[in-house]
């Protein structure tokens, strides 16, 4: 030994002495093993460890928390430490007994502290320069405690200050062994010991350690399992169960033949223990957790944990609320329900199977009414480190919103049209309307111009071409042009009620694109320009969002106008058992219930005979609405569909980069062309028929009369009055008044001789009056001769005029008068037969357009499976 270190040395050996003594610990009469230590210098030095803090604190023990699915099957373990905390009484006696025979036999005996072990420790390390332990349980226990609140404090200082090989920090250790022995019983001690002790593999505690190498409790641990794990808490990344079984199975049997010479077992334990090989005795948990990428259902593990992350119950920021889920031991009971999520994940492989070139598939199930989260599924497999997704490996959820670990997620097609239909009820316009679409087919799209729409809604280039599959236009009921979605039908929709409404519509129903921004947005720059929409996006559905958001928007109608923001979390309970009072998003009615059940009744229509997804309705009669979206070139294909019970997207495309999906084969299956109602569509049914198999059969509930014809309103009678009496009598009965042209009338000059319409008209409609110009109309005199014979009846080979041609420049705008009311054309006091009429507007055939032309999709025809092999896509 260096004359420098005697010193030190002799002075800490005094000064433990004396404090021991003073403290009873041991006999005054104890030899130390040199002299050098004068009785005032170990005075002196006792007072120095009297003076130390003895306040010795502790926080709970960082413990992982377990993720369930809806009915209480274990999901994931997310864990800093994976441990897991349990009382004295379900740890094996033999784990007890092995821990203490190796590392503290005395344990039940000393007041805290060895001091035998401790004098033996500090001799040899002092003259040896070789670390020998010393340290009593309750020491260890100490130093553990340190090391482990530095830990969840992130104390770098703190960690290094715990583990420091110094005297002072060994004196500091020991005064507050002290304390603990005061403040905690022995059986307390050794639990938080056994709770707190590193095994290896990450495993903390006893339990996890148990559960982690031989995949039983810590109550069931036997003899030999017992004395392998407690001979690793020495050196566990060295004694590493798993990749070091030769040496840890040395150490074993020390601590087995420790156990023999202290009669904790006999001689015949102890060899028959001997006999089983380390190696032999492993069972490695594989599904225990850690990270989402054991987890059963790994894509919604990521969406539970990036959803966690946002809860302000659990921290007041990202990082303290996942140190939360990591460390303090949460029961997480998600809203998954594990049986539909296979069954999803079954139907989506089966016609899109996993690891398919260029294409993917995914889908989200919904509950309207709650927005809890029932099931997200894909066709890729969940790897992490990946340097570059593909469709076979990927580490996002295709289904969920970049928010929650998804994507920016996939343009949605003619689900969007859903949105129009809502804007159109709710400014009045009757199921019965009228559309008066533009003609177009494939090649010879419509052109519409920037000013049929609303500015900030419309089109930046010259003309926007709209095409449909095949030709088509004229007059189209909403249910018709729903049922066949005839694109240039809807881009006229959304001229009538006004295109700046539907961006509010998606808005209030919860549509946003997968990074959280308003649907719709143009793109200047490569960035979305705020408040300013392009119409191809809120018409035919250019823009992206997820098949999450996509579910959870139409889950509104299906809730009769209620919209709940998604939510993955049925209840977090904390580890002593008390349930977390939590705030789920609130829901919010953002449309009528009228509104909302007229729109239902038009979604009918696309899943019945003649419909984008014929022969996809569910089983045994059950109501569903729906609606198909493909986009440009089969690049990515949807079916978003409901009953009152359930909503559900299934998007099928490319996730990586876009393909045209035209004459491929996918799960064997030979498909010309991929529509909304080719693949998506059947799958919908498949997971949906087999999610509400035991759900009651409910209906859903009719729109009112006023929805379906309109909210019909009779016109006053206003002839004779004034045209300031006139005016405030039609805008209090609901009506828009508009002067029109001067009548020849009996009526006083300057009165209303007319209205047009007369009778009844649509609330917020434009009625028309005509003031009297004085002018009696002209009467002619009646005739004094008899009227002509009436001609003889044409003979057959007399042909009938041709008609007229209809005009070739205009072309009324959209009737919402519903066709089954008929009314006069005019109210008057005899006006003349000559007066002027006004005309509806009249729009330009050659209205605008952008380059892309989409299309209207068509009822798919069936393959021998069942499953559509071709359609026609509608943007």
């Amino acid at each position: 030994m260096s004359a420098s270190r005697m010193p030190h040395l002799a002075r800490l050996l005094g000064a433990f002495v004396a404090v021991s003594v003073g403290l009873g610990l041991v006999g005054a009469g104890l030899a130390i093993p040199f002299a050098g230590a004068s009785g005032g210098a170990a005075k002196s030095t006792a007072q120095g460890f009297n003076d130390l803090d003895d306040e010795f604190t502790t926080n709970p023990l960082a413990q992982q928390s377990k993720i369930y699915s809806a009915d209480d099957k274990l999901l994931a373990t997310p864990y800093d430490a994976n441990r897991i905390v349990v009382p004295l009484k379900e740890i094996s006696p033999w784990m007890r007994k092995a821990q203490m025979a190796i590392e503290d036999s005395r344990f039940y005996e000393h007041g805290g502290i060895d001091v035998r072990g401790t004098l033996r420790a500090m001799v040899s390390n002092t003259t040896s320069g070789e670390t020998q332990g010393g340290s009593s349980i309750t020491q260890q226990y100490v130093k553990l405690m340190q090391i482990e609140k530095a830990k969840r404090e992130d104390d770098q200082e703190g960690i290094a200050s715990a583990t420091e090989q110094t005297y002072s920090r060994k004196l500091q250790e020991l005064k507050f062994a002290l304390n603990v022995e005061k403040t905690h019983t022995k059986d307390q001690i050794l639990t938080s010991y056994l709770n707190l002790a590193l095994y290896g593999d990450q495993a903390y505690g006893v339990e996890a350690a148990a559960q982690h190498f031989f995949s039983k409790p810590a109550e069931d641990l036997n003899i030999a399992e017992s004395a392998t794990l407690a001979g690793v808490v020495q050196s566990p990344s060295r004694l590493n169960i798993r990749t070091n079984p030769e040496e840890v199975q040395e150490r074993r049997d020390v601590v087995l033949d420790r156990m023999a010479q202290l009669g904790m077992i006999d001689a015949s334990q102890a060899k028959s223990s001997k006999a089983k090989d380390v190696e032999d005795m492993l069972k490695i948990s594989k599904s225990e957790g850690g990270t989402c990428s054991k987890a059963a259902d790994p894509y919604f593990c990521n969406y539970v944990i990036s959803y966690l992350k946002q809860m302000p119950e659990l921290g007041p920021n990202p990082d303290a609320r996942m140190q939360t889920v990591n460390t303090a031991g949460l029961k997480i009971k998600t809203t998954l329900r594990r049986d539909w999520q296979k069954e999803l994940q079954g139907d989506l492989t089966e016609r899109v199977p996993e690891g398919t070139d260029k294409f993917g598939a995914a889908g989200a199930l919904v509950e309207p009414g709650t927005g809890k989260v029932r099931a997200i599924g894909q066709t890729s497999k969940y790897k992490i480190g990946l340097e570059k997704a593909s469709t076979k490996y990927s580490e996002q959820a295709w289904s969920v919103p970049a928010q929650y670990g998804g994507t920016n997620g996939f343009a949605i097609g003619s689900t969007a049209k859903m949105y129009a239909l809502v804007a159109a009820l709710e400014k009045g316009m009757p199921l019965e309307s009228d559309i008066d679409a533009p003609s177009a087919g494939v090649k010879n799209p419509h052109l519409f111009s920037p000013s049929d729409f609303q500015k900030k809604c419309t089109t930046e280039d010259p003309t926007w071409a709209v095409s449909n599959d095949y030709q088509i236009g004229g007059t189209l009921s909403l249910a018709e042009m729903t049922k066949k979605s005839i694109n240039t039908a809807f881009a006229q929709l959304a001229s009538d009620v006004g295109s700046c409404n539907i961006p509010k519509v998606m808005a209030k129903m919860g549509l946003a694109d997968g990074y959280g921004l308003p649907y719709g947005l143009t793109y200047s720059g490569g960035e979305k320009v705020k408040d300013n929409y392009a119409i191809s996006n809120l018409v035919l559905g250019s823009d992206s969002t997820s098949p999450l958001q996509l579910a959870s928007s139409y889950a509104t109608l299906a809730a009769g106008g209620k919209y709940c923001p998604p939510n993955p979390i049925e209840s977090i309970t904390t580890a002593n058992g008390t349930k977390m009072k939590i705030d789920p998003p609130p829901c919010k009615q953002v449309i009528d219930k009228d509104v909302a059940r007229g729109v239902t009744q038009l979604l009918e229509g696309p899943l019945e005979s003649g419909g984008t997804a014929a022969g996809n309705d569910l089983d045994k009669g059950r109501q569903a609405a729906g609606k198909t979206g493909t986009t440009d070139n089969h690049k990515q294909s949807w079916f978003a569909g409901y009953t009152p019970q359930l909503s559900t997207a299934i998007w099928v495309g490319s996730p990586i980069r876009e393909y045209d999906m035209d004459g491929i084969t996918l799960g064997g299956e030979y498909y010309e062309q991929v529509f909304g109602g080719t693949i998506a569509a059947p799958i919908w049914q498949d997971i949906m028929n087999e999610a509400s198999e035991d759900m009651d059969k409910e209906s859903f509930k009719k729109p009112s009369e006023e929805i379906v014809k309109g909210d019909l309103r009779d016109i006053p009678d206003v002839i004779g009055e004034g045209p300031t009496q006139a005016e405030e009598a039609l805008e209090k009965a609901g009506f828009k008044p508009k002067e029109g042209s001067q009548v020849n009338s009996t009526t006083q000059a300057g009165a209303v001789a007319s209205t047009e319409p007369e009778g009844e008209a649509l609330k917020g409609a434009t009625v028309t009056y005509h003031l009297s110009n004085g002018v009696a109309p002209y009467t002619p005199p009646p005739s004094t001769t008899q009227a002509p014979a009436a001609p003889p009846p044409a003979s057959p080979t007399t042909q009938a005029p041709a008609a007229l041609p209809p005009s070739s420049t205009s072309r009324s705008t959209s009737r919402s008068t519903p066709r089954s009311t008929s009314t006069p054309s005019s109210r008057s006091s005899s006006p003349s037969s000559t007066s002027s009429s006004p005309t509806t507007s009249a729009r330009s055939s050659s209205s605008a357009s952008s380059s892309s032309a989409p299309r209207v999709e068509r009822s798919p025809r069936s393959t021998r499976s069942g499953r559509s092999s071709s359609g026609t896509k509608s943007n």
